[in-house]
């Protein structure tokens, strides 16, 4: 793989599935490598992509905001499940000082993020981690500033994510944040008929969709929903890992921004 010059990588409806698809992969614990590490997944989340960054831009900009430091200090930071690293950017773009580890598991993505990060030349570095397991790699200091996380800890197993909470809480400094844009599951029925009410009359068409899916559309639903938690349970795992300031940050249906800082004393 060539690598641009911006970061150093290191070590519904019913359809049949044509061979070799995503959808005709065998639903395996494994399934978000079947996506993330196919070049047709990622064709997929390439055609795809302008139009999700767009809604999420906002997002993004309150993550970034959230954190503590002013514009020109010096810090460096995290994003677990980077991708091709739009969350990064955005924080980059916010602190000039800052310095960022994208860690992702994808080298397709990371392959997309080295294009979309040239600009950042000498501010940013990749490396591979694959979130299910607690190898964090050698690239990762063993003390940063803070660690953000978008769009990738609902694709964790509960007993994974109050694990990973808790090895992101070691990683901080005193002092030092974490945040986290995700969509949460329903806590009740109630709750999830009104999110998709409230979803279809924003977007008529949204109904449509989810009753024709594909059998690939499907099958990338499926895997984004498996592991998706309730919120509250989340922030007590934060609290339980020993975060202060755990609150939701922003909310809007099942879109959340949640997060605490390590105190800056030990408890």
């Amino acid at each position: 793989m060539v690598l641009a010059a911006s970061c150093t990588a290191r070590p519904g409806a019913r359809h049949r599935a044509p061979a070799g698809s995503i959808a005709s992969m065998p639903d395996t614990p494994d399934t978000n490598a079947a996506i993330w590490k196919s070049d047709q997944g990622i064709s997929y989340w390439r055609s795809t992509a302008g139009d999700r960054e767009r809604r999420r831009a906002s997002q993004r900009e309150l993550v970034a905001a959230l954190l503590p430091f002013s514009e020109d200090e010096p810090f460096t930071f995290v994003d677990l499940g980077a991708g091709t690293g739009a969350a990064a950017r955005t924080v980059l773009d916010r602190y000039p000082g800052a310095q960022a580890i994208l860690a992702d598991f994808s080298p397709q993505m990371r392959a997309e993020g080295e294009k979309e990060l040239a600009p950042y030349s000498g501010r940013c570095t990749y490396v591979e981690f694959d979130l299910t397991g607690s190898d964090w790699p050698d690239g990762i200091p063993g003390t940063v500033a803070a660690v953000i996380s978008s769009m990738c800890v609902h694709h964790l197993p509960d007993e994974r994510k109050q694990q990973l909470f808790g090895e992101i809480l070691a990683r901080l400094a005193p002092g030092g944040w974490f945040l986290n844009f995700d969509p949460v599951a329903p806590s009740d029925p109630v709750v999830e008929e009104t999110w998709l009410r409230a979803d279809e009359r924003r977007d008529p068409v949204t109904a449509a969709k989810r009753a024709h899916r594909s059998a690939e559309e499907q099958h990338r639903y499926a895997n984004h929903v498996r592991h998706m938690s309730p919120l509250a349970p989340q922030l007590d795992w934060l609290r339980a890992a020993g975060f202060e300031g755990v609150d939701v940050y922003w909310k809007e249906l099942d879109y959340v921004i949640y997060g605490g800082r390590r105190p800056m004393t030990a408890r």
